[in-house]
């Protein structure tokens, strides 16, 4: 397989930095030699048709076309060869790549969150559950909009741009978006997937390779499109320990960002209709009358 790397290098990709990602590129350079082959065969058949099809050898064209049978067998063995790699090769491989789901009990997970256009991360902090979100707290201060009250969430990490991660050890990405479809692409890990509004749709892989790797986004998605990236950094254990400190120092205090300072008189998240005196009413009159 190092003789057949060599064309993924010619063509620049990064080098594989994850422990699955090897698979990602057999089928990558198996697809690229196959066409390869194919363009010789076809740039072979077009110069003999030149030759064969040559004016002075055919003076005058034929009017009945191709009347053997030859052509259409040569289609029905192209449809069949699509056929087999595409249900033969790329589907199950696949399918065994993505159903196989690491236990969350020995992985690192978290959420990563789209929006134009940046790229968003929720760590669940020491207690290794992750706090409450509501978009009625989202604000410049809370992007994500944990919610302070709940207490799964006083410890929690959020980091705008680059996510640590230690070496060896199963990496598990919730991916979602906050406003139009982006895509959240690792590609030294050989990693990507959409990031679709209202959905959280996981991706995982294990790094085999410590340093910084860049994270972009694959979908177009907006005019700010061409910035929205971030970094994916591999750490040893214990700078990965250190790094989980030095955030927590950071955040000043285990708890998450404040909530949305909302105007006087206006509902608050979960309200009910009639809870907001309406406008003029004296201030101690209680909410819907009464």
């Amino acid at each position: 397989m190092i003789s057949l790397a060599v064309i993924n290098e010619f063509l620049g990709m990064p080098p594989n930095a994850s422990a699955d990602g090897y698979q990602v590129d057999h089928i990558i350079e198996f697809s690229h030699w196959f066409m390869g082959v194919l363009f010789v065969g076809w740039w072979a058949f077009f110069i003999f048709a030149l030759w064969r099809f040559r004016q002075k050898r055919n003076p005058t064209a034929s009017h009945e076309g191709v009347t053997s049978g030859i052509s259409t067998h040569l289609e029905f063995a192209v449809i069949l060869i699509d056929a087999l790699l595409l249900v033969g090769f790329a589907i199950p491989l696949w399918a065994k790549r993505v159903n196989k789901i690491p236990d969350e009990k020995e992985a690192i997970v978290v959420h990563a969150v789209g929006q134009q256009f940046n790229w968003n991360f929720h760590l669940p902090g020491p207690d290794g559950v992750f706090g409450r979100r509501d978009i009625y707290l989202e604000s410049n201060s809370n992007p994500l909009g944990i919610d302070s009250n709940d207490p799964n969430s006083r410890d929690d990490l959020v980091v705008l741009g680059e996510l640590h991660v230690p070496i060896n050890r199963d990496v598990i990405v919730d991916v979602s978006s906050k406003d139009v479809i982006h895509n959240f692409d690792i590609p030294a890990m050989r990693m990507a997937q959409d990031a679709i509004p209202g959905q959280v749709i996981p991706l995982w892989f294990k790094p085999i390779k410590t340093g910084t790797f860049e994270i972009v986004c694959g979908q177009l998605c907006g005019l700010g499109h061409y910035a929205m990236k971030g970094t994916v950094v591999v750490d040893t254990p214990a700078d990965y320990q250190a790094w989980l400190k030095e955030r927590a120092q950071l955040a000043g205090t285990p708890t998450a960002p404040p909530a949305l300072q909302r105007p006087p008189g206006e509902a608050g998240p979960g309200s009910t209709p009639g809870s907001v005196p309406p406008p003029g009413a004296p201030k101690n009159q209680k909410p819907g009358g009464g």
